[in-house]
């Protein structure tokens, strides 16, 4: 199977997950990137069984959007259902590094609101570890420099994306060979950097369920309830 037919096949899987419980109040949160575009197509054939969905994007609303799929500011919404969006990493723990389409905070904001979240990735992006892929942090312009010095002291390598400006308006600082021994520390202690908007760790708040595409069929991981 190629990327792409992983992709896909997640997506179903979502899709096969949530369509059992939809009901024609129910909005959904949909993420960003190229897996997320593969379960907005498939959703949009289902357009009249819900209400709508929240989007963590630009880019997501305007895909949403042409497929007739009504787009809702999350302001309007008390609580969403599910909230569905690849990753760049994720680990055993359901821990993510996302952010590669620099849409990390829009995405963290839409997770926090979900009752579940679901993630959908290909076998490609499973790590032991998190941290081979470059970390991504969201940063206020002004505090570009004042912000990569900060992570230079927690170990990190931080490089500025050049000529990516978020849809917040902000820039991202990409930072490589960090040790990510304790996700949930690193994701405080770097979003407590003055001008630091968030970073792309998804650690406080993991994903509920990962399904993940593999030359044998998608696999199926939930996180323990507490």
């Amino acid at each position: 199977m190629t990327q792409d037919q992983l992709k896909q096949a997640v997506a179903q899987a979502a899709l096969d997950h949530i369509l059992p419980q939809l009901t024609r109040q129910s909005i959904i949160g949909v993420g960003t990137g190229s897996t997320a575009n593969f379960f907005i197509d498939l959703l949009a054939r289902y357009r009249m069984d819900f209400d709508g969905a929240v989007a963590s994007s630009e880019a997501t609303a305007a895909r949403l959007k042409g497929h007739g799929i009504e787009v809702h500011d999350l302001n309007n919404v008390v609580e969403l259902e599910f909230y569905v969006d690849g990753a760049d990493e994720c680990n055993k723990h359901l821990e993510l590094i996302k952010g590669g389409g620099a849409a990390l905070t829009r995405e963290k904001i839409v997770a926090a609101v979900a009752r579940t979240f679901i993630c959908i990735a290909d076998e490609s992006k499973r790590v032991d570890f998190l941290g081979d892929f470059p970390l991504p942090v969201e940063v206020i312009p002004m505090a570009r420099s004042h912000v990569a010095r900060q992570l230079v002291m927690l170990g990190g390598d931080p490089v500025y994306r050049e000529g990516v400006v978020t849809d917040n308006g902000n820039v991202i600082l990409d930072v490589y060979n960090m040790q990510i021994t304790n996700p949930r520390q690193l994701e405080s202690d770097i979003n407590n950097i003055v001008g630091v908007v968030c970073n792309g760790l998804f650690a406080a708040r993991p994903a509920d369920l990962l399904l993940l595409g593999t030359r044998n069929g998608v696999e199926r991981i939930e996180r323990p309830r507490r």
